[in-house]
């Protein structure tokens, strides 16, 4: 067991069943009364950021999550089915999880995946992924001068802003962090 006045910022927590990742920790004083420490956690299902206060020297479960490279498959029912490299078996990892990374995950792209047990507790896109345009959305009606992008559908659903001179079965490089176009391959 950890002690609460040992919590840093990285350092993953168990709390009431649920991991969270420290995101902010701070010892408060306080003129008339008991010190406490304040921390920002983020969920690492949910993405939720919380706010929980600990008093000093209360115990606290520290956990130690794995990281490990994952191949996506398909879909299978509502879960998405990966490969787990090291280890050569399939791994189901549930629809929360891997939420709207789904708009850039088609067969073969590999993701880093943090496990506790045998649980995956989130994914992580590559940053850069080259994907085919399938699609162009009209909208020659809304084009102005400043603004001289159209939206493109990508092959794995996803849609983003491209310049005019792309076409339909162009290859574009995608930051998935932020969901902007890069440039074209």
């Amino acid at each position: 067991m950890t002690m609460s006045n040992q919590i840093s910022p990285g350092m993953t927590l168990s709390i009431d069943g649920k991991i969270y990742r420290v995101e902010m920790s701070v010892r408060v004083s306080v003129p008339k009364g008991v010190p406490f420490i304040k921390t920002k956690l983020k969920d690492l299902i949910s993405d939720k950021i919380i706010e929980k206060n600990f008093k000093l020297d209360q115990s606290v479960q520290e956990v130690a999550l794995s990281e490990r490279r994952l191949e996506y498959l398909y879909l299978e029912e509502k879960d998405y089915l990966f490969l787990d490299i090291d280890e050569l078996k399939e791994t189901l990892v549930k629809e929360n999880v891997v939420a709207d990374k789904v708009n850039y995950l088609k067969e073969g792209i590999q993701v880093k995946a943090m496990f506790y047990g045998e649980t995956v507790f989130s994914i992580e896109l590559p940053q850069f992924l080259e994907l085919m345009v399938t699609k162009l959305e009209d909208n020659e009606s809304k084009v102005a001068v400043s603004s001289a992008v159209k939206v493109a559908l990508l092959e794995t659903g996803a849609k983003v802003e491209v310049p005019l001179f792309i076409e339909v079965g162009d290859i574009i490089k995608v930051d998935t962090h932020v969901g902007e176009y890069v440039q074209r391959i």
